[in-house]
């Protein structure tokens, strides 16, 4: 890992894309709840198996996965939304969100590996 001042630019560059892509979701999704969460998680699923499978220098890595994936993502929204959704609809909330994350990201190494 690179300590110096341009990996901590990197991945504050990266948290702040990341964030801001984080709240269109979340206007987007309007006021469903646990959507937005669902959406970004599934998402970031997908691009962090992705990254993970190509040949991408450290900078990359701190900028895209540690500054904007990490970002976009989030687990404590998804354990609210969870426990705001009640007993029956939260546990069919976490399920999806698990089988739909592990999905995505299964899908994200496939489609890093292929190119």
């Amino acid at each position: 890992m690179e300590r110096t001042v341009a990996g901590v630019g990197f991945v504050a560059l990266g948290g702040f894309v990341g964030a801001l892509a984080r709240y269109g979701v979340d206007v987007a999704a309007g006021d469903v709840t646990g959507l937005g969460t669902l959406v970004v998680n599934v998402v970031g699923s997908f691009a962090l198996g992705f990254l993970v499978t190509r040949a991408v220098g450290p900078r990359t890595r701190l900028l895209v996965g540690t500054g904007m994936i990490s970002s976009f993502t989030t687990y404590s929204t998804f354990a609210t939304d969870a426990v705001a959704l009640g007993t029956v609809g939260g546990t069919a909330y976490v399920a999806a969100s698990y089988g739909l994350g592990f999905a995505a990201a299964l899908s994200g190494l496939a489609a890093g590996r292929r190119l």
